[in-house]
């Protein structure tokens, strides 16, 4: 069964604590949540989702970094119900208006209003981005806004999870889209969503690590490139991104926190990239440059 690490404390100890482990695992990628328990006692837990095979490693590492910190939260692996987690919490999630765009569930279908935008469903399933997520949502604000005067031919989608933003900009331009993602199971949610959403003929996709698949060099150079992943990723691919970057192309870079910005630009302008805006949502960073 799967297992993930639990404490409970004090507000201020739990958000400490999560704040430090968001650095700390940042490049891995690990899910981390604080919540309230018991509002009267002040009670409030925190959640850190590690690699099923590293947790205990992981649990290791977490206690020292606290015992650094000289806080005694009582952390303990728990074990994780065998539930499919991410179909029952789009259960309960409402479509999201997001620039020209709402992003719904199939529950959803027939029932909203969608006059005005370009309604994109994403079911659960094993890929992030259902469009709920303040980094998703505000990259998808920014393509609204991007989009009205600037008109790229060669677009990709990298790191792109379900293809939510691979969709709605097949539905928004009506034109080929790259979409690529370094996971299979990725790529299999990718082309299922690109099915029910009827942009499968205009969106291809491919699993591909970095920027060596012959695909980039096929459907490149981009003239609009949109990323959605972590920071660490992004730094190390900001030499193969501005390469495969079309001169007057633009970059949106999302899944960035505010403290990450200046290592981002730091690292794209060491590339020749210029910073065109900056915008924040929900408090997550979305970074647009242009070659």
């Amino acid at each position: 069964m799967p297992q993930y690490i639990y404490a409970e404390g004090k507000q201020n100890d739990i958000r400490t604590a999560a704040k430090r482990f968001e650095l700390l695992f940042e490049e891995d990628g690990f899910a981390i949540s604080n919540f309230e328990v018991d509002e009267d006692s002040n009670l409030w837990a925190l959640s850190l989702y590690p690699a099923e095979e590293g947790v205990t490693d992981i649990y290791k590492i977490a206690l020292a970094e606290l015992s650094a910190l000289s806080m005694a939260l009582p952390l303990r692996i728990e074990e994780l119900a065998d539930v499919d987690w991410v179909t029952k919490s789009l259960e309960g999630l409402v479509p999201v208006e997001a620039g020209r765009f709402i992003v719904h569930g199939s529950h959803d279908k027939g029932v909203i209003n969608t006059r005005g935008h370009i309604a994109v469903q994403i079911n659960a399933g094993q890929a992030f981005g259902t469009g709920h997520h303040g980094t998703t949502a505000g990259c998808l604000k920014v393509l609204s806004e991007e989009l009205r005067g600037f008109h790229p031919l060669r677009i990709l989608d990298l790191g792109t999870g379900s293809a939510v933003l691979a969709i709605a900009l097949a539905k928004l331009l009506k034109q080929e889209i790259l979409a690529t993602d370094i996971d299979p199971v990725s790529i299999e949610t990718a082309d299922e969503n690109t099915r029910i959403n009827e942009v499968h003929p205009l969106v291809k996709t491919a699993v591909a690590a970095g920027f060596h698949h012959p695909v980039f060099a096929e459907k490149g150079p981009f003239d609009l490139i949109v990323a959605n992943i972590l920071a660490g990723p992004l730094c190390k691919m900001a030499p193969d991104v501005a390469r495969n970057t079309a001169i007057g192309g633009r970059v949106i870079l999302s899944g960035l926190l505010p403290h990450q910005r200046s290592r981002i630009i730091s690292a794209y302008r060491t590339q020749g990239m210029s910073l065109v805006r900056t915008v924040t949502e929900n408090g997550w960073l979305v970074l647009v440059f242009k070659r």
